[in-house]
């Protein structure tokens, strides 16, 4: 909440300075962590890959990189799996004082497999020299794990520009598959 604030002109009268006094509240803290949906992974196993304990400070910022975007994140689990429609909604279910329940609703999806593999934009390279560094295969389950590894062995070639390199997967829900489509900017030959 703020409290109190002020602005103040500067000597240039161009800029000015604000200030505020914020009162920050109560610290609040994990009482409780459930998990509901999850059938592949058991509560404690995704306990630990989550790495927020009960009495932690609540943070919601640490909470999404643990859920989905750090990369031994719980989303990673589940994509490294095959699990491309995987998703987690975190609930605050109780707040109590200072403390918080919190309630994972997972939908883990079917798993995906990789229906076709589709390579663009090499002009010079024959495309076998690019689809033999890739690990993401048809028929294969999708792994986020073998698209990063794909790329940078795509990188590695030397024969692409590594920084725009694009790979996309390109799901079919209804079908349970999903495209992988690299993109790929050849290097200029000097």
């Amino acid at each position: 909440i703020v409290v109190r604030d002020s602005v103040i002109r500067n000597e240039d009268g161009k800029t000015v300075d604000i200030k505020l006094w914020i009162e920050e509240g109560n610290q609040y803290h994990i009482r409780d962590i459930r998990w509901l949906g999850n059938t592949i992974y058991p509560g404690q196993y995704l306990d630990a890959v989550l790495g927020i304990k009960k009495g932690d400070i609540y943070n919601q910022k640490q909470l999404d990189q643990r859920l989905t975007s750090d990369n031994d994140a719980v989303g990673n689990l589940y994509l490294d799996n095959g699990y491309l429609f995987f998703q987690v909604m975190p609930i605050e279910i109780n707040i109590d004082n200072d403390s918080i329940d919190l309630e994972m609703r997972i939908h883990e999806g079917k798993q995906a497999t990789i229906d076709r593999v589709i390579i663009t934009g090499n002009t010079k390279t024959h495309e076998n020299v690019a689809r033999r560094e890739l690990y993401t295969l048809p028929g294969d389950l999708f792994s986020k794990t073998k698209l990063m590894r794909s790329y940078r062995q795509l990188a590695q070639l030397g024969h692409f520009d590594q920084e725009r390199i694009d790979i996309n997967p390109l799901p079919n829900p209804e079908s349970g598959t999903v495209d992988i489509k690299y993109g790929l900017v050849e290097k200029a030959n000097d």
